[in-house]
């Protein structure tokens, strides 16, 4: 059959490494080869949610010597039924004594609407096996044998074989009781040990500590004040936690992500982060995401990073930009909102002034990470030159707050003196009845994108915060007290108000959908603070100035993908027929009426 080397991409989909998925794309169409510990069906399926509703569904198998392989799909109700259209191609199938190998395609839009569309968002993809061939087992529920697992088949990491001789060091855990509770966020300080001269980080890999696979959901390496000492280095603490040290407000630039599924990220040949020189991450911060929801007790941890580096230097050193809304409270989101808009600027005036300082020729974005927290549903980074939209960024319209890594862009993008970008975020409360604040938990929220770029300039953040006053006057605030002594601050009337803090007030408000969306009309035109920050909590001079935020189509229209179904040739004929009777029928459709 097709050798696995047809397919550049691959996932382990299960803990138990039963599961492999193999996958490429090959114009139009995605290749995919599923290897499954199991003499009985495979099931292989995309889903909006990550179950088992609405979603779009191949089952396979061997039986007696015969392979079979259906489309189906299933309602909202999860009943499994067989499309009508059938998409997916059987290229290879093969059974062993202990496992089945399914090889198969599919086109990424097929014009058939109980298909999903593969584009470079996050898919979820379901998968299920069973010990027994489709026939005998008629739809037999899968037992535990099934699952879920957001990966990007289109926009997937990068693997380079790096020389196994290059020197690396680990950033890991030691021994970390994970508590027993659903899900638990993990600090640890760490101080790079490279210190004396300038290497090059070329690649980052997760190093997951056996057994671990599923606990471990995501790290973050933050860069931290080079002004701390190392005191700091002694002991972790739970992030974001009441309690925990100071010296971890200071880590606010992501230099790294991994997400469960992930595998390393690898540097482009020409780039690597630099390590060793006064200018470098000295202390980092790393953030370990427990995922627990069993409850086990006991559970002790030494997972982490390993980061390899090399003496010989690349051309170019590596930078990261935070981009989007700074976190404040000055962010917020009403309650019930099946979809709210929150935008953040990388204004043209903080690019103008750090990019005409240290770089007039502007710089090369590699890769792109977005950032939001549990509510966050869809975000797309705008790049706009001299006010002209360009070509998103980057985007991820199924964005999965548990599946969050770069995405290498397809070519480097330069940004220049006159450039600006928007994160657009879209979020969903509908199942909150207090406001959502912007802040470092995961039920408060966020609106950034992390750009990976090259040559590194003096800029580690490009943001923007909409004013406060304008936003409490839309629920009716007339005063506050002043001078501004506590925070939130108080308001002083109108009545119903007084004595509360800003937040109790927003809380008090009556929201509805209507209100809601009048507010995010609002929010979107308010003028905005801007931030504009080197390394260190230096500034550069705009920060702090207002500017109002750029009169532009909002939001993003999506440009329409054109389809192709493998299985119906006369389609396009068809649709033609189609838009002739359609355009008849409204030409006939003005001088009377067309049956």
């Amino acid at each position: 059959g097709p050798a696995p080397r047809s397919y550049p991409h691959s996932a382990v989909l299960d803990g138990a490494g039963a599961y492999r998925l193999r996958w490429g794309r090959r114009g139009s169409a995605l290749a995919l080869r599923l290897e499954v510990r199991t003499r009985g069906y495979v099931g292989f399926g995309l889903s909006a949610s990550g179950g088992m509703a609405s979603a779009d569904i191949v089952v396979g198998g061997v039986e007696r010597g015969q392979p079979y392989l259906q489309d189906y799909f299933t309602d909202e109700n999860r009943v499994l039924k067989r499309d009508p259209q059938q998409d997916y191609h059987l290229e290879y199938a093969m059974e062993n004594s202990t496992h089945t190998i399914l090889a198969f395609s599919r086109e990424l839009h097929t014009c058939d609407t109980n298909d999903k569309s593969i584009t470079e968002s996050t898919v979820r993809v379901i998968w299920a096996y069973h010990h027994k061939d489709m026939g005998e087992a008629g739809q037999n529920y899968h037992g535990s044998n099934r699952g879920t697992k957001s990966l990007r088949l289109l926009n997937p990491e990068r693997e380079e074989a790096s020389p196994a001789s290059l020197p690396y060091f680990d950033l890991t855990n030691k021994d970390v009781p994970v508590p027993d509770k659903d899900t638990t966020y993990w600090c640890q300080m760490f101080k790079i040990p490279v210190q004396h001269e300038k290497h090059h980080v070329t690649k980052v890999e997760p190093l997951i500590q056996k057994g671990h696979e599923n606990l471990v959901h995501h790290i973050l390496l933050y860069q931290c004040s080079s002004s701390l000492n190392d005191s700091v280095l002694d002991y972790g603490h739970e992030c974001y936690h009441p309690n925990m040290p100071d010296s971890f407000l200071t880590c606010e630039t992501v230099i790294f992500a991994w997400a469960i599924g992930g595998e390393g990220f690898t540097y482009p040949p020409h780039v690597g982060l630099s390590i060793g020189t006064a200018a470098d991450p000295l202390f980092v911060l790393m953030e370990v995401h427990y995922d627990n929801p069993s409850e086990t007790e006991g559970l002790i941890d030494n997972s982490g990073l390993r980061l390899i580096y090399t003496p010989v230097l690349r051309k170019y050193d590596a930078g990261v930009i935070e981009a989007g809304l700074w976190v404040s409270l000055f962010h917020n989101i009403p309650p019930g909102m099946p979809e709210f808009v929150s935008e953040g600027h990388c204004t043209l005036e903080c690019l103008e002034e750090a990019l005409g300082a240290e770089r007039p020729a502007g710089i090369q974005v590699f890769a792109v990470l977005l950032h939001a927290h549990l509510a966050g549903r869809a975000i797309r980074m705008r790049h706009f030159h001299n006010g002209e939209e360009q070509k998103l960024l980057a985007y991820d319209d199924e964005f999965d707050f548990n599946f969050q890594e770069f995405q290498y862009l397809k070519e480097e993008r330069t940004i220049l003196p006159g450039d600006n970008l928007v994160t657009e975020c879209h979020y969903s409360t509908v199942d909150r009845i207090r406001m959502t604040w912007g802040g470092l938990s995961t039920r408060n929220e966020m609106c950034l994108s992390y750009l990976l770029y090259y040559p590194r300039i003096n800029l580690t953040r490009c943001a923007s915060i909409p004013d406060i006053m304008e936003q409490l006057q839309f629920i009716g605030v007339k005063e506050i007290y002043r001078p501004v002594r506590t925070w939130p601050f108080i308001i002083k009337s109108p009545k119903q108000y007084k004595n509360l803090s800003f937040m109790d007030a927003m809380n008090k408000f009556k929201w509805s959908r209507s209100e809601g969306l009048s507010y995010n009309q609002l929010v979107l035109k308010l003028p905005v603070n801007v931030r504009c920050s080197k390394t260190d909590n230096a500034e550069w001079s705009i920060q702090g100035m207002t500017a109002l935020p750029p009169e532009i189509e909002r939001p993003y229209k999506t440009e329409p993908v054109t389809c192709s179904s493998s299985s119906c040739l006369s389609c396009s004929l068809f649709l033609t027929l189609l838009c002739i009777v359609y355009i008849t029928a409204s030409t006939i459709g003005n001088t009377g009426t067309f049956v």
